[in-house]
């Protein structure tokens, strides 16, 4: 299997509004997030490629335009976006564009990471 990935990353706040009012993440916050798109194909295309990393160009649009320093909560109806949750949005965005989409992982700090991959 060929395996490649592209990281994505952006600025946003979010709030965990179900978790009890000390917790700190129910507090309104931001984060640096990055996104890493991995995409897996048992046959490269006739240029050799899974796919040319030139053709994940709209999902930096659309983190661009539509999650960029903005509220996620109000972005994407959800009281509770956490890091989980955005990994399998963003796969399913891919995974409507690109049928290679594998795996998607979603990280808020250096040091934490949530992975969706169905």
């Amino acid at each position: 299997m060929y395996r490649i990935t592209k990281e994505f990353a952006f600025s946003a706040s979010h709030q965990l509004k179900d978790l009890p009012s000390d917790h700190q993440c129910a507090r309104l916050h931001g984060h640096n997030y990055v996104v890493v798109v991995e995409l897996a194909s048992a046959e490269l295309n006739a240029h050799g490629f899974v796919r040319d990393y030139h053709e994940l160009g709209p999902l930096k649009r659309y983190i661009d335009d539509e999650l960029d320093h903005r509220h996620l909560n109000d972005v994407l109806g959800d009281d509770m976006v956490t890091a989980e949750r955005l990994a399998k949005h963003f796969h399913d965005w891919c995974a409507d564009r690109w049928p290679e989409t594998a795996a998607v992982k979603v990280s808020e700090t250096p040091k934490t990471w949530a992975e969706y991959r169905p």
